[in-house]
């Protein structure tokens, strides 16, 4: 698990650092440094309190779902623009491209935050 926690604390530092040159990046460098901080929390062995983990859950998973079915969101994207290819080029000329792209960076923290959360939890319960 260390080795994953310091791949995702440097991935999600770099997501952020890339975010200068986004419409919104005082918006998406937080979202991108919370995870990379819980990261490196675990990568240190500093105690995560619980409703940390939850509170990200709560709002990258709103946020997600708001993306999703926002205009020019993902439904938009795979139903009007037969899922075109969103990787093609950095800029993001269209804005189903910037929506797609910023789902899935929220799929990736979600993802990473819950097997973190999980794996917590399974270690406090194989101690107890």
């Amino acid at each position: 698990m260390k080795f994953f926690n310091i791949f995702f604390c440097i991935v999600f530092i770099l997501f952020a650092a890339v975010q200068y040159n986004d419409p919104d990046p005082y918006l998406w460098i937080p979202i991108y440094l919370y995870p990379a901080l819980l990261c490196y929390f675990k990568v240190i062995q500093k105690p995560i309190h619980r409703m940390a983990y939850w509170a990200g859950f709560l709002v990258f998973a709103v946020y997600a779902i708001y993306k999703m079915f926002d205009t020019n969101g993902i439904i938009d994207w795979v139903q009007f623009h037969n899922a075109s290819n969103i990787a093609s080029t950095m800029k993001a000329e269209q804005p189903w491209v910037e929506e797609s792209r910023e789902f899935f960076g929220l799929v990736i923290i979600l993802i990473v935050l819950g097997i973190n959360y999980f794996k917590e939890n399974n270690n406090q319960s194989a101690r107890k």
